[in-house]
């Protein structure tokens, strides 16, 4: 039985590696292959594949939002993700919002293979040095704490945050970081993209939420 399988990565050149790779095994086959997150949610509703081989690290949607909204619309398509970040709070929430696998980018060819045919058949798979009882260790380490989603931003996204967050205009965050005003523009539309905030009332509030400022700086 063939598995239909859907790429999602915003490198190119990695897609095409990733094409040729899978296409060379008998029962796979490449659907389609997607750059953003809109383009991956579009893709998965009308191509509806197997499997859906995700980065995290897309330009516009994080892969963690949308690995929830695929597990939710389209449960029927597995989740493989393939990401360079092997920290186990990623993996955990990877898994808590609907993926079936999880494999590092500095794997070998044959994991990629094996997580997407345990995948299919509904069977969790995670790459070395990832394990079960790795992620068993982290929550008992961190239990009663929760997955702070500011973690999925980059230390640029956070220094924008925390400024604008602090009041501060793009022309001010510009002149602060030595950046042109649009590059701020567009580092806080993908900060306000992966946290899933709409406005500034709800910025200011998570970054207090999650002390990145305080009363005083608000």
């Amino acid at each position: 039985m063939s598995i239909s399988i859907l790429l999602a990565d915003d490198h190119t050149i990695l897609r095409q590696g990733l094409t040729a790779l899978l296409e060379a095994e008998p029962d796979f086959f490449i659907l389609g292959e997607a750059s953003t997150g809109m383009e991956t949610l579009q893709k998965v509703r009308t191509l509806n594949p197997d499997v859906l081989v995700l980065d995290l690290a897309l330009p516009d949607i994080h892969g963690l939002e949308i690995t929830r909204q695929v597990h939710n619309s389209n449960p029927q398509t597995r989740i493989v993700i393939l990401s360079m970040h092997g920290k186990e709070a990623y993996v955990l929430e990877a898994l808590k919002s609907g993926a079936s696998a999880y494999v590092l980018k500095g794997s070998e060819a044959r994991e990629l293979i094996q997580a997407i045919r345990q995948a299919r058949e509904g069977i969790r798979y995670l790459s070395p040095p990832l394990s079960d009882q790795s992620l068993e260790a982290y929550i008992l380490s961190t239990r009663g704490q929760d997955f702070d989603p500011s973690e999925i931003l980059t230390n640029r996204e956070r220094q924008i945050l925390h400024l604008a967050a602090g009041g501060c205009s793009s022309n001010e965050i510009a002149r602060r970081l030595s950046i042109s005003s649009r590059t701020v523009e567009a580092h806080r539309a993908k900060v306000m993209a992966k946290l899933d905030l709409h406005n500034q009332s709800e910025l200011v509030r998570f970054a207090l939420q999650h002390d990145i400022i305080t009363l005083d700086e608000s």
